[in-house]
């Protein structure tokens, strides 16, 4: 077993474990850690723990337990991310580059600072990085991000009138398809299942694993099947409340609507085994061809 200590850098990024080096932390509280971009200000998400050593590897320690003068230095360089936005983007624009710089980041050291900018083109900057490097005195890395990253970022409400998931508390994103859509009986318009981003919304893919295992069983539209009332047709299915609305025709061509639960069908309801750190992991359910995050254009 392992001491480990797990610590995020943003409030919706990865989690990552070091070695505590014998301290002693509580969530929420700053270190400073060695990472492949140099020394960097982390806020503990895991508090001390063991682990089996078989899921680990090698863990890089941390090096001491955050100072006042570490939160100050800290705030710092937070504060100065927007100035430091506008002043990128002003130079951009002089040079009529294609670039809309969305955020900075500062290592610790003040070291090195990272931009990150948004274009639909690749960009020749490397004229723009000399005029930044000597107006910001240090290293400069420009690093080009998709339009779901930018509104990760910049947040902002969604449709359902709460904060963007993926700004919210996604650290990662999921693929997302049409497929999902269908699934759950949505609108295919655009507008309707599009997030800030443009892009299909994250949260098709909350409840997909249900929808898809349900529609296995569940009896297919228009198709005729037998009911306590006799044979008919299916007019509408509820994959949540898992009923079914069939129309029965009479000799004198009159018609009865009537809806059932699965049970009054015969059906039993029977879903796939999943392993115990299922996360949605198989792949999407569907035709190739619907396998994808790219809207069809469709007419209002």
């Amino acid at each position: 077993m392992s001491e480990i200590v797990g610590i995020k850098f943003k409030d919706t990024g990865k989690l990552y474990y070091f070695a505590p080096n014998g301290l002693v932390f509580e969530k929420g509280e700053g270190a400073i850690v060695e990472t492949a971009r140099g020394v960097e200000f982390g806020t503990v998400a895991v508090a001390n723990k063991e682990i089996p050593d078989a899921e680990l590897k090698e863990l890089k320690p941390v090096v001491r337990k955050a100072t006042e003068a570490d939160y100050a230095q800290h705030e710092e360089n937070l504060k100065r991310r927007h100035s430091s936005v506008r002043q990128a983007q002003n130079m951009a624009n002089r040079r009529k580059l294609d670039m809309k710089f969305v955020d900075a980041e500062f290592t610790f050291d003040n070291s090195k600072v990272i931009f990150y900018f948004a274009s639909d083109n690749r960009v020749d900057f490397r004229d723009l990085v000399k005029e930044m490097a000597a107006t910001f005195r240090m290293r400069i890395e420009l690093r080009q991000i998709g339009i779901r990253d930018e509104c990760k970022m910049k947040g902002g409400l969604g449709p359902c009138g709460r904060v963007c998931c993926c700004n919210d508390y996604m650290t990662d994103f999921e693929r997302v398809s049409i497929k999902m859509a269908k699934h759950q009986g949505l609108s295919l318009n655009p507008g309707k299942i599009s997030g800030l981003c443009g892009r299909l919304m994250c949260c098709l893919k909350f409840e997909d694993d249900y929808y898809a295992d349900t529609l296995k069983f569940m009896p297919k539209l228009n198709s005729e099947i037998d009911t306590p009332k006799g044979r008919g047709r299916v007019e509408s299915i509820d994959v949540l409340r898992q009923t079914v609305v069939v129309k029965t025709v009479a000799a004198d061509e009159s018609f009865e609507l009537h809806e059932y639960g699965l049970e009054e069908l015969g059906i039993t309801p029977v879903y796939p085994d999943k392993c115990a750190n299922c996360n949605g992991c198989k792949d999407n359910v569907g035709d190739d061809e619907d396998d994808t995050d790219v809207l069809p254009q469709e007419e209002e």
